[in-house]
């Protein structure tokens, strides 16, 4: 398909006839229609020739008899870019030109159905739907399910099997609203709208450019501004999101894009697994906790009742974005409680990461991933992309191959064991919660002698280094800490499975027995070498109320809504 003639052509209608009616594409379509989209050979192959950019759009395309010409021709041409640059620039040309014309909106199928070949096309439709459904009469391009039974000979008894499988793409982009940037406007353009829940602090900083881009683009915008802060985590909070996809109409195969931090990346990610049981949803995370563990995390949610996270499903965006040039407006205290979420993949799944932190240290924070007083060529520039594209490869690694949580064997929750008993009492950031749970994990670890007392100092030297808290005095609220295990037995199907550090930095182990009179001793030691750290172990603006945000501890509570929630805005442009 590199060499295409028809690509010069004027008309664009002769040219898609030219083009689907020639024996190459014929056999291009049946090998990405038969393509095994969800097997791990078929990564492994792109990954080989250095293609893996192309993989998305050669899943989406295994269903591209139901696409439409746009959406078709733009998918073609960024998987042709994935293998030839200069070969997918000029189907990119020609996708354009699809996308600004009529017969864009055309189906595939319809197109192939009208075509010279149509007889072919017409029986090898009736065959997918027996087949290969998901081909046909797809609901999602990235979703695919499979099952059998097996039933006594009077089907009084029926065993089922169901298995699904997903997939999404996680990318770290720079600047991703400039308009030169094409990620989003290539996901939108065949939709003709985007229908985008924003954060309100978000809007504040970004809403313009926001527009700007869809605008520069010819995509219509529906935005709906929320606000989403910690106390705003809410049932009735989806709920209204809810109503608003309703209102505007969103169809169950077009995806909205979220824009903004980790709370609202639970509840609207949550809205869209409730809203026909499966709308699909791109994420692009405006802070560190969302850009590393919310955002691209399959774990939708939201509180209720005075817990945290009660609520939820299992539903992953279909693209995540990680934008570092998002942090620049973000105060210090909210970026460095994000920092824990890569310094837990760090300890329990990525060594190479953790030296990454050492080496950057708070620089981090200073230069807010390297976007501010900074040169390109300044060593912080690159490690910061080394360390975000690391700690998103093992987050979704850990987080993907569970995605149901079917075990507990999680090394991303290590530091999340007792802290979701104490976080919202105290009213610290979660990331504040997970360092001391993390540091009080490490120190579990060390009593185990499962690490080195090097080790062991080397992790709390490197939670402490940031700012981050390893103390609070919340922790000798040990009934707190103890209700909390309770607790968390409960949610994870009766064992603790409590991740830790084991073996060396970079390696997991789980402990699944600790005595309330373990726990209280523990505490006490855990108290008193916290005091040799920095700070005696406190934390740099731990509280939500230190960062400018409501205190969680007060509205726990709340019997069903926040007084000061605002009623979400919805601009169209």
């Amino acid at each position: 398909m590199h060499d295409c003639e028809p690509l010069a052509y004027q008309n664009t209608n002769n040219a898609v006839e030219n083009i689907c009616c020639s024996e190459q594409f014929r056999s291009l379509l049946l090998s990405l229609i038969e393509s095994p989209a969800f097997s791990q050979e078929l990564g492994a192959e792109f990954a080989a020739v250095e293609a893996v950019e192309g993989l998305s759009a050669c899943r989406k395309l295994r269903s591209c008899l139901n696409l439409s010409l746009s959406n078709f021709f733009g998918l073609l041409a960024e998987l042709i870019a994935a293998f030839d640059r200069a070969a997918g620039a000029e189907w990119y040309t020609f996708a354009n030109k699809i996308h600004s014309s009529e017969v864009g909106k055309t189906k595939l199928l319809d197109c192939l159905l009208n075509s010279t070949d149509q007889d072919f096309y017409r029986d090898l439709a009736e065959r997918l739907v027996q087949s290969n459904p998901h081909a046909i009469y797809p609901t999602s391009n990235y979703r695919e399910s499979r099952g059998y039974v097996e039933s006594t000979a009077d089907d009084q008894t029926i065993e089922a099997v169901m298995r699904s499988s997903t997939f999404t793409s996680i990318k770290v982009i720079d600047n991703s609203l400039n308009h030169e940037q094409l990620i989003l406007r290539d996901m939108y353009i065949s939709h003709g709208r985007c229908v985008c829940l924003v954060d309100q602090n978000v809007e504040r900083y970004y809403g313009e450019q926001i527009e700007h881009y869809f605008d520069y683009h010819g995509i219509e915008l529906d935005k709906l501004v929320y606000r989403a802060m910690e106390v705003d985590k809410g049932i009735y909070t989806v709920e209204k999101m809810l109503g608003d996809l309703k209102r505007l109409g969103v169809s169950r195969n077009e995806p909205v894009l979220i824009v903004g931090g980790g709370v609202l990346a639970d509840t609207a990610g949550l809205a869209c697994a409730l809203y026909h049981r499966n709308t699909p949803y791109i994420m692009l995370s405006t802070s560190i906790v969302a850009g590393i563990d919310a955002g691209p995390s399959p774990r939708t949610c939201c509180d209720g009742f005075g817990y945290k996270n009660l609520f939820g499903a299992y539903h992953p965006p279909v693209l995540s974005i990680t934008d570092r040039y998002f942090f620049k407006t973000l105060r210090e205290g909210w970026l460095r409680h994000g920092l824990i979420e890569i310094i837990k993949m760090a300890v329990t799944k990525d060594a190479e990461l953790f030296s990454y932190m050492e080496q950057a240290g708070p620089r981090l924070i200073e230069t807010r991933f390297g976007t501010v007083d900074c040169q390109p060529e300044d060593e912080i520039n690159d490690l910061s992309q080394k360390i975000l594209g690391a700690a998103l490869r093992s987050y979704v690694a850990a987080e993907y191959d569970n995605l149901y949580e079917t075990h507990q064997c999680r090394p991303h929750a290590y530091g999340h064991t007792w802290s979701p008993g104490f976080e919202i009492e105290a009213g610290l950031l979660h990331g504040h919660a997970v360092s001391i749970g993390m540091g009080f994990g490490a120190y579990l670890a060390y009593r185990l002698e499962w690490i080195s007392k090097a080790q062991f100092q080397r992790i709390m030297r490197l939670i402490a280094s940031f700012g981050l808290s390893l103390w609070h005095d919340i922790m000798l609220k040990t009934d707190t800490l103890w209700a909390s295990q309770v607790k968390i037995i409960q949610k994870r199907g009766g064992n603790l499975a409590a991740p830790l550090p084991k073996g060396k930095i970079g390696q997991c182990g789980y402990l699944n027995s600790l005595t309330r009179e373990e726990l209280d001793s523990a505490i006490a030691q855990y108290q008193k070498i916290c005091e040799n750290y920095p700070r005696k172990g406190l934390g740099i603006e731990p509280h939500c109320s230190d960062v400018g945000l409501e205190d969680p501890s007060t509205v726990a509570h709340a019997p069903t809504k926040s007084s000061s929630l605002e009623e979400p805005t919805l601009s169209a442009v």
